[in-house]
């Protein structure tokens, strides 16, 4: 299924933190964010259920505490687990929007950026559909690089150096997005 409209038309609704665009499955997994707190942190990064697998209907079910753990061997490690992202890019270049962007997900988990501890309080998650194996698609760039200018629009303390990799908070505890992530690309595009 692919965005009803063009990445190019992405609009984020400030009054509500919803992007236009993206089709709307809502996690109960987020809660507020500390009182006073700037968005100032965009995070890239990658997932696939079960492992290297695309196209199934098992992150939805992840993000939104649907998932039969049952139904997979590598999901019995998964029971119980809470976690969500704003937005995730299928590898057909849908976007989907799980938390509306001025709440926390619960993306980052024990995670830190240049000193400052708990990222998901002041951070944006971007999920790809992908892993680190694999090249990213062309129709995901073609829905992120629009995203995170929109993004970085709407929410102007993210700077570009502010855009980084799950890797790059989470070091020795998370390898995403990967070592296939053009970050050339979208280093250019902002």
């Amino acid at each position: 299924m692919q965005n009803s409209v063009t990445p190019e038309a992405f609009e984020i609704k400030l009054a509500d933190g919803l992007v236009a665009g993206a089709r709307q499955l809502p996690s109960p997994n987020f809660d507020a964010r500390p009182t006073g707190t700037r968005i100032d942190l965009l995070v890239i990064h990658a997932i696939s259920l079960p492992p290297n697998e695309f196209g199934g209907p098992y992150i939805d079910r992840l993000f939104t505490n649907t998932l039969d753990c049952a139904s997979h061997p590598y999901f019995a490690g998964l029971e119980g687990l809470r976690v969500s992202s704003h937005l995730l890019i299928r590898r057909s270049g849908e976007l989907v929007q799980y938390v509306p962007l001025h709440e926390r997900a619960w993306h980052a988990g024990v995670s830190n950026f240049r000193g400052r501890s708990r990222c998901n309080d002041f951070s944006i998650g971007i999920e790809l559909e992908g892993c680190d194996e694999l090249p990213f698609t062309e129709a995901q760039y073609q829905t992120l690089l629009p995203l995170c200018r929109a993004i970085r629009s709407a929410y102007p303390a993210i700077a570009p150096d502010h855009v980084v990799g799950h890797c790059d908070i989470a070091p020795g505890r998370k390898t995403d997005p990967g070592p296939h992530f053009d970050w050339s690309r979208l280093r250019q595009a902002l």
